[in-house]
């Protein structure tokens, strides 16, 4: 899904800032139809395969706990949007144990807003994420595409990839990014 011809590498992110904070988006097409992608995004035993273990309410209103294993991070969350199969939206914030352990940035309103528009038999998918301080938005900008790459394995019936080779390997494209946005 991401290697294209010769075996480059293909960056499926953008960064920018908005209101002094990073966004980052996500772009790719899915091998699958928009309902089985909608699937993908929204049941919790199909997030645990690809992206990590969310458990509560997942309807519009709903509030939500989340433990992403690649990332070492909890946090808790709410859906801003819920408009099946066509658009996700939601906000979260990592928890204070969960900060206080991992040293990162505190924690702050995380937006992800996931736009999904029907192409035949296969499945446009946009993945806008923001809130983020500027100084780490290429960190962000790379998790996003291993989600998005291990979200494609997940519905082709594959087991996802090294993340920490595949960090590795996409890091320096999107610190490259990052010195571009202010």
């Amino acid at each position: 899904m991401t290697t294209g011809t010769g075996g480059a590498t293909r960056i499926l992110g953008s960064l920018r800032a908005a209101d002094g904070r990073g966004v980052v988006r996500i772009e790719d097409r899915y091998d699958t139809d928009i309902d089985d992608l909608w699937s993908a995004l929204t049941d919790p035993a199909r997030l645990a395969r690809w992206y990590g273990t969310v458990e509560g309410d997942l309807r519009r209103g709903g509030e939500f706990r989340v433990h992403i294993e690649a990332a070492g991070l909890d946090g808790v969350g709410r859906v801003e949007v819920c408009e099946p199969p066509r658009r996700l939206r939601v906000v979260t914030t990592e928890v204070d144990e969960s900060w206080r352990e991992n040293g990162g940035v505190p924690p702050f309103d995380h937006v992800i807003e996931a736009t999904l528009t029907a192409d035949g038999d296969h499945t446009a998918l946009v993945i806008e994420t923001s809130g983020m301080p500027l100084e780490k938005v290429a960190y962000y900008g790379v998790g996003w595409q291993v989600h998005a790459e291990n979200l494609a394995a997940h519905v082709a019936g594959r087991a996802g990839g090294d993340d920490a080779a595949r960090w590795a390997e996409l890091l320096p494209s999107y610190l490259e990014q990052a010195t571009a946005v202010a």
